[in-house]
């Protein structure tokens, strides 16, 4: 995983959006005391997603119990558990009048079920306060307890997501906690699961992954059952995490993108600024309606 000290090339120019429904989103979700990935992990899309009335939220607090080597939010010592979560978040779902929510969270390997009571918490809220909102999770791998995801898949939502982040090679060097095996049972957990939901996973690329390399993970997700995948670049959050060992061309994506649908992953949305949430409402959509999601039609 070698350094790239370049700068970052024009493809990976980053929207802002700061203007007044902008503004408005970010005084609501510190008004309701609600966490986003969109600020807690830096995403790139915060102006475009805030400045559209839309957000991923950020459950079971804003300090992860984990270090990974490629993630900007804050680690240590976590906070307390608030049990007026998931109904602020559901009241934020409805001011936002949102169709498709995600719902993530910090790794909480200091709760007994990693927060997964808390998962369902919330969309047993969103699904009291806004009935039509479609609900995705985008969850931790609970340390693979099947009681926890079953805390989770009992609440049926329509999507379960859980990201593998990386190939196998890197895995151990990104995500020093966890496991890559695991990550691909959690994921085939949820295929199998008696009430189904879309499954979906996401990845990183630029660490210095080769074509093998994405070869070999694109065969495991769909062994595991994953209907939907998204790809994007790795980007640095600050010099002590993992480097850049590439800026990866769009032409690359789109190849990555063609191999994992040989590979027999239903639905693939792969480019530069790809975030697993990043307009998750169109891409279920679309893979409902049998269309592609292009890169380009999303940025």
């Amino acid at each position: 995983m070698a350094a790239n000290t370049c700068k970052k090339p024009e493809w990976l120019k980053q929207r802002v959006c700061d203007n007044k429904i902008y503004s408005d989103v970010r005084n609501m979700m510190k008004e309701l005391k609600l966490h986003t990935v969109c600020e807690n992990a830096n995403c790139p899309n915060i102006g475009e997603c805030f400045g559209h009335r839309t957000a991923t939220f950020l459950i079971l607090g804003g300090i992860c119990t984990r270090a990974c080597k490629y993630c900007a939010v804050p680690k240590g010592r976590p906070e307390f558990l608030d049990k007026e979560e998931p109904e602020k978040l559901a009241a934020a779902v409805v001011r936002l009048g949102l169709k498709h929510v995600v719902i993530t969270s910090v790794t909480r390997d200091d709760l007994p079920d990693g927060g997964a009571a808390q998962f369902a918490e919330c969309i047993k809220m969103v699904r009291l306060y806004a009935e039509k909102t479609s609900i995705e999770v985008l969850v931790p791998d609970f340390k693979g307890s099947k009681k926890s995801l079953d805390t989770v898949l009992n609440s049926q939502p329509e999507v379960f997501n859980h990201n593998i982040e990386t190939v196998e090679r890197f895995f151990s060097a990104v995500r020093p906690v966890g496991s890559y095996h695991e990550s691909l049972r959690v994921l085939q957990y949820a295929s199998d699961y008696v009430t189904r939901p879309l499954v979906k996973s996401g990845m990183m690329v630029g660490f210095g992954e080769t074509s093998d390399d994405m070869k070999r993970t694109f065969n495991d997700l769909s062994g595991a059952g994953v209907d939907i995948i998204t790809i994007g670049q790795y980007l640095r959050p600050s010099d002590k995490h993992v480097p850049v060992a590439e800026y990866v061309t769009p032409d690359t994506f789109e190849h990555y993108k063609e191999l994992a649908v040989q590979f027999g992953i239903a639905h693939v949305v792969s480019g530069p600024l790809v975030r697993s949430s990043y307009k998750a409402g169109i891409v279920v959509e679309n893979y409902r309606k049998g269309q592609a999601s292009s890169y380009m039609q999303l940025f």
